[in-house]
């Protein structure tokens, strides 16, 4: 089973590029998931063969929003988060808008796994959003991840706008602080690993120098200088069968590449 996700800053973009198909083509994938599609299916004439077609988009029109392709026809999928977890975190939204309204969560159940693609909520830069972040959407996010995770294991993928750990941007000392890598946002970050997910990159690949999303500024991608915020995790049980998870810069098209996992599912 071959999972990607991407952030593709615009899916209508992309496909003015002609670069969607021969994305979908070059990978062959299982299953697909992205994020900031800053669209719905009544918006775009996408035809990819082969693929069953999910979307979740968001109220206001070119914005946010995910979809997830996929070879075999998911026993079920869910968009959002469910009411009782968002009245539990009091995801309530913010002054920047209600998060349950942006299409950011999309969930696929397979017959033996849950296929969960996030774009999670940027904090700003000048930390507007943060404490929507911090108190309500990061935690929120965990609680349904695990409650899944109850029924059968769990792989959750795609833009989690934070760098983890100074590995996973190229300059970590002037961004200590700043959007993305924030004392909080880290720490949100890391309650995933604490509650046993794995983030399957690190399995195989240690150390900086990886990035999955450059600024458009000073040839920042060229030279890559940049941050790794796109993410595939997993619940711990299925470690043992994952047998490679890698990022994809060569992929061109958006700001940020794609992300692969294959395991034995």
């Amino acid at each position: 089973m071959r999972l990607v996700s991407w952030n593709v800053n615009g899916i209508r973009a992309v496909m003015r590029k002609g670069l969607l198909v021969p994305f979908l083509d070059t990978f062959d994938a299982d299953v697909v998931c992205l994020q900031e599609t800053k669209a719905g299916q009544a918006d775009v004439t996408l035809d990819a063969p082969g693929y069953h077609q999910y979307w979740n988009e968001a109220e206001k029109k070119g914005y946010s929003g995910t979809l997830i392709f996929s070879r075999s026809e998911p026993l079920q999928v869910i968009p959002g988060l469910p009411a009782t977890v968002v009245r539990r975190h009091r995801v309530n939204g913010d002054g920047f808008g209600d998060p349950n309204l942006e299409g950011r969560v999309l969930t696929a159940e397979f017959d033996s796994y849950f296929v969960v693609t996030v774009y999670t909520p940027n904090t700003k830069d000048d930390l507007g959003r943060l404490v929507l972040r911090y108190e309500q959407w990061d935690p929120a996010f965990l609680a349904y991840v695990k409650a899944l995770e109850k029924r059968k294991p769990v792989l959750f993928c795609g833009d989690l706008n934070v760098a983890h750990t100074p590995d996973d941007l190229a300059n970590p000392k002037p961004n200590m602080g700043k959007s993305g890598f924030t004392d909080e946002e880290r720490e949100g970050f890391q309650r995933y690993i604490d509650a046993g997910f794995v983030d399957t990159f690190r399995m195989f690949h240690q150390g900086n120098g990886y990035y999955t999303w450059w600024s458009h500024f000073a040839n920042s991608r060229a030279r890559n200088v940049g941050w790794r915020i796109d993410y595939v995790l997993a619940s711990q049980s299925l470690v043992s069968r994952i047998t490679a998870a890698e990022i994809h810069p060569e992929i061109m098209g958006s700001d940020h590449c794609p992300v692969s996992l294959t395991a034995d599912l």
